[in-house]
């Protein structure tokens, strides 16, 4: 049975990896791709979905979501990331074929979870500003969604814990006040986090080799990753990405790539810990604890990287295959 999913998404580089992903694997249906603002501007973001969906003829829904954080204010695109338009040295035209849904995405997310409860999973892998919004005007929604997957947050495993301040993971950090307002709602929540991100890599053999044996799609995936391997490069120090947004599809393909932990969250909402994700791992009752009444989440603290990256190989080449 295919899970059915609503992919949250600012589409960057690696939001194009996990998009293609989710709609090459047999076991997830693409339901529909709401857009966020983060790597890109919200009308980058949409425009970037709309041309995706039109190049690999995505049956996917493509709808706008939020331009700006619940409270803070706006971050700005991760040009230095992703590049001006979010696609790397990939221009996409300034006109592209098709409508995005008129509702706003909270609105969206509301009415599918409504239309199909318990069936549709949310998979977020952007600022969550949405889940909120969606979470704000409506909260019965907590008990109409299956899961929640998100992308984001770091813990300290692994010994990852930032990489947009020394303590905080971008997503979380564009907007703190949603992330909080989403890790405490009482739906369930796998936190695919950099704890496990920064555990699997996409080298450049690896990509070579998707391009080699993937065709159109490998080639794509190919051509948008020259920008992001020249970040990772010039200012990380790898030859290789690191596997953040995929990471949250491939749990929904295959929970048992993923350990998790159990525990609730808090997001550190201002102060220099901005956007900082906390997890209580232990049943101590304190004078004084945030944590206490709030609902125990899962957080993944280990991954079997080659097993992801053979999933993705093997999902690509054969959705290539497919597409002939």
């Amino acid at each position: 049975m295919k899970t059915k999913i609503i992919l949250d998404t600012d589409p960057g580089i690696d939001d194009v990896f996990a998009i293609l992903f989710a709609e090459a694997h047999p076991d997830i249906e693409l339901k529909a791709i709401t857009t966020i603002y983060g790597n890109v501007t919200i009308e980058n973001a949409t425009r970037n979905a709309l041309y995706l969906k039109q190049k690999f003829q995505l049956q996917a829904d493509i709808v706008t979501g939020a331009s700006k954080p619940i409270v803070r204010p706006p971050v700005g695109p991760t040009v230095v990331v992703h590049g001006e338009g979010g696609f790397g040295d990939v221009n996409v035209p300034a006109e592209v074929e098709g409508q995005a849904d008129p509702r706003p995405a909270y609105q969206y997310i509301i009415d599918a979870v409504k239309a199909e409860p318990g069936e549709i999973t949310l998979v977020a892998i952007g600022p969550l500003t949405n889940l909120a919004l969606a979470l704000q005007a409506d909260p019965s929604i907590v008990d109409l969604v299956n899961k929640v997957v998100i992308m984001g947050g770091a813990f300290g495993e692994n010994g990852h814990r930032g990489n947009v301040t020394p303590f905080a993971e971008a997503n979380v950090h564009d907007d703190p006040h949603a992330a909080d307002m989403v890790l405490t709602a009482s739906w369930p929540v796998v936190v695919i986090g950099l704890d496990v991100t920064e555990q699997s890599f996409f080298t450049r053999d690896y990509l070579d080799q998707l391009r080699d044996n993937a065709g159109d799609v490998g080639q794509f995936i190919w051509d948008v990753s020259r920008f992001y391997l020249r970040f990772y490069s010039e200012k990380v120090g790898l030859e290789a990405c690191h596997v953040h947004d995929p990471s949250a599809i491939a749990y929904v393909i295959n929970p048992e790539l993923f350990t998790l932990r159990a525990g609730p969250i808090r997001v550190v909402v201002d102060g220099v810990a901005e956007g900082m994700t906390i997890q209580k791992i232990d049943d101590r009752v304190y004078p004084h604890d945030e944590w206490m009444n709030q609902a125990p989440q899962q957080v993944a603290v280990t991954v079997k990287d080659a097993e992801l990256l053979e999933l993705y190989r093997h999902s690509i080449i054969s959705y290539a295959a497919r597409m002939k």
